[in-house]
Parts: C-alpha cells; sequence; structure tokens
C-alpha cells in the first residue's frame, strides 16, 4: 500500500470536503455559476491545492462544473443567474501534493420539490449502498449491482454512457466503475485501491446528450428531464473502505 499517495489523497479529500460544505451555504439565488466558479477558484488556492480542470490535458473552462436542471454533468459556470427551485449539481477535482480527488453533490435551491427530493435521495443512497460494497475481493460488478438496484428501486433512469473510475497519480485511471453490473464480476479490489463511484441518474429517460455549442463539454439530459450526480473518493481499506472526500 502506498502510504504517501494515501496520505495525500486523505488530505486533499478533508481540502475538498470542507469547500463542500462551505459552498453548499454559499450559493444563493441570483448567483450566476462564473460568480461560483471564482468563488471556488479562490478557495482550491487558499488550501494550497491545485485546479485539476486547468491542467492542459484537461482545459475546462472553469475550476468547478456546474451542471444546472436538465445539464447533468460538465456543466461550464455560465453568467445566468441561478432561480430558486433549480437543481445545481457541483462536480470538483483537485490535486494535492501530487495526487488527486474528486467527489461531486447535487442540492437544490430553495424549497425542494417532492420529485426533487425523491431523486436526490435515491441517488444519495445509491451511492452510499455502492460504497457499502467496497471491501478486498469485492469485485466491480458488486459495486454496480448495488448501485443499480437502488436507482431502480426509485423508478430513476440509469445512466449508462458515463461511469465511476480509479483515480491517484492521475484524475481518470482504469478501472471504470459502471453505476451497473452483476455481481461476482469484473475487476477484483485490493487494499489501497482507490476509486470514484458517482451515480448519475434522471427523473425521466436516462438519454443523454452532449450540446456541442459549449465546446462539446456539458452533457444534457436528451429529454429536458431533471439529472442528478453524486460521488466520492473511496479507498479500499485492509477490511473494508474509507471514504476519502468527506469531513
Amino acid at each position: 500500500m502506498n502510504q504517501q499517495k494515501i496520505e495525500a489523497m486523505r488530505a486533499g479529500g478533508k481540502i475538498m470536503a470542507q469547500i463542500f460544505k462551505e459552498l453548499r451555504d454559499y450559493t444563493q439565488p441570483g448567483m450566476t455559476g462564473k460568480e461560483v466558479d471564482k468563488w471556488v477558484e479562490k478557495k482550491i488556492l487558499s488550501y494550497g491545492a491545485g485546479i485539476a480542470y486547468y491542467e492542459p490535458e484537461v482545459n475546462f473552462p472553469g475550476s468547478i462544473c456546474i451542471s444546472v436542471n436538465d445539464e447533468l454533468i460538465h456543466g461550464i459556470p455560465k453568467d445566468i443567474p441561478f432561480e430558486e427551485g433549480d437543481k445545481i449539481s457541483y462536480d470538483l477535482v483537485i490535486k494535492y501534493h501530487g495526487y488527486y480527488v474528486d467527489s461531486a453533490f447535487t442540492m437544490i435551491l430553495g424549497k425542494p420539490t417532492a420529485a426533487q427530493k425523491h431523486l436526490l435521495s435515491y441517488t444519495e443512497s445509491a451511492l452510499y449502498e455502492g460504497i457499502e460494497q467496497v471491501k478486498p475481493g469485492a469485485k466491480l460488478g458488486d459495486i454496480g449491482f448495488a448501485v443499480e438496484k437502488v436507482l431502480k428501486k426509485g423508478k430513476l433512469g440509469v445512466i449508462r454512457e458515463y461511469v465511476g473510475h480509479g483515480i491517484g497519480e492521475k484524475m481518470h485511471m482504469p478501472p471504470e466503475v459502471p453505476n451497473y453490473g452483476k455481481k461476482g464480476q469484473g475487476l477484483v479490489l485490493q487494499p489501497g485501491d482507490t476509486i470514484c463511484i458517482e451515480p448519475m441518474s434522471s427523473l425521466g429517460k436516462p438519454d443523454t446528450v452532449v450540446v456541442e455549442d459549449d465546446d462539446g463539454w456539458t452533457v444534457c439530459l436528451r429529454d429536458g428531464s431533471l439529472g442528478c450526480h453524486c460521488e466520492h473518493t473511496v479507498l479500499v481499506t485492509e477490511d473494508g473502505y474509507e471514504i476519502i472526500t468527506q469531513l
């Protein structure tokens, strides 16, 4: 087990979790994505971490992905003010002492509708059900099966085109960690592995489309329904798991 990697990712994960805790409170109706983006940029740098999305191989036009309403993932920060009732998904990668951590959460501005509450509740439950499967000897199919089961129980669309991933020395590494699968299939997890589990769901159909007029970044739901995205970086320990990106 690479102790240097684990300690760096633990420290980076705490920074990530702290930024997200403050970001929930900071986000208000009337603000724009661009304002939030600048705030996040300053926060990352104030903690002595690196902005992963600015790296040349990524070249994303923002320090954080901000996906509003029918935008599912990879939303570019915009000048459009947030409104009461908006669904906002935040997805962030930071680099700390040479290693990456990745996390995402979805929130509703103001009072959520019953449908919004249902979407967030089941997708968050799917994330933690997937994490519960993590231990040495478990297989990636066990995680995907657990995530998919919860999303289907909630009658949500299960996004299949985009998946979780390994993480550490790079932002995206093998293996792929799908949000669907069969128990007992796929790669076997070992102590010291670090993976991102990230359920993505929809209130409608799961079909997605990439918006080409913003450099091909933003992924939207084809039917215009609401999408949800939750993610944690997880370490496989000697006897189970540790969620790196939570306080």
